[in-house]
């Protein structure tokens, strides 16, 4: 395990540690979530599937997402349950914490499309401020090519803006031009088994995939015991909140 810096992430809102998992757990959550992927697909209602099918230019339909897979999948509540992950998140957090949301990311090779740039804590809308931090696990080498994380240094430091939204995808909610104009976001490539760490208010987003490789990943969002998603700006399930330590 290499890269843990608490003095980088306090300072820039966001860490990369590389080393925490292994290729054999990482390859077992892949082999997973594909069969739930292909099932929850197939008898996705028509009025969803913006919402969860990639909208970038692939030669096929595919899933951008899975969300709450650490309620759903013992092999993804085996990672949140890491003794080695929960001690990283207990570095930002402090003693006691939860997966409050999870979601599975697929990006698909030859076109996968990108996310545009947010903050989870407009998103969540925490009691907490600071009570809340991401754990994005690669599944595959996250990189340049394919769509690996950009982050805003230094916007764990300022506020959560207002987001807006595109009139037909009401739920695909980003920080506006005028915000994100000012601010560079530098790249946070991440090898496979490696996990991001980011702040509750920073600014991130990814890029398209424009290799032949997949990028999956796994965000475990962990909040202190105690922190809620009190005013969220989009609907919850409070009831898969997992305590893991």
């Amino acid at each position: 395990m290499d890269g843990f810096d608490l003095a980088f992430y306090r300072h820039h809102g966001h860490v990369t540690v590389n080393g925490v998992f292994t290729a054999a757990e990482t390859d077992a959550v892949v082999a997973d979530i594909e069969a739930w992927g292909e099932s929850f697909l197939a008898a996705l209602p028509e009025d969803q599937r913006a919402w969860y099918v990639d909208g970038g230019v692939t030669a096929r339909t595919v899933l951008r997402k899975l969300d709450n897979p650490h309620a759903h999948r013992p092999v993804v509540q085996a990672l949140a349950r890491s003794p080695a992950l929960i001690a990283l998140v207990e570095q930002f957090l402090g003693a006691g914490v939860s997966v409050y949301f999870s979601q599975i990311f697929f990006k698909p090779p030859e076109g996968g499309g990108p996310k545009p740039a947010h903050q989870d804590n407009f998103y969540f809308g925490p009691t907490e401020i600071e009570g809340v931090v991401t754990a994005w696990i690669a599944l595959d080498d996250a990189t340049l090519e394919n769509g690996c994380l950009y982050f805003g240094d230094g916007t764990n430091q300022g506020p959560v803006y207002p987001h807006i939204a595109p009139a037909d995808e009401p739920f695909n909610l980003q920080l506006p031009p005028a915000v994100l104009d000012k601010q560079p976001m530098v790249p946070a490539p991440v090898r496979k088994g490696g996990v991001s760490f980011h702040h509750g208010n920073t600014f991130h987003q990814s890029g398209p995939n424009h290799s032949p490789k997949w990028r999956r990943a796994c965000a475990l969002h962990f909040v202190k015991n105690g922190v809620e998603f009190a005013t969220p700006a989009l609907p919850y399930d409070h009831a898969l909140k997992l305590r893991v330590s």
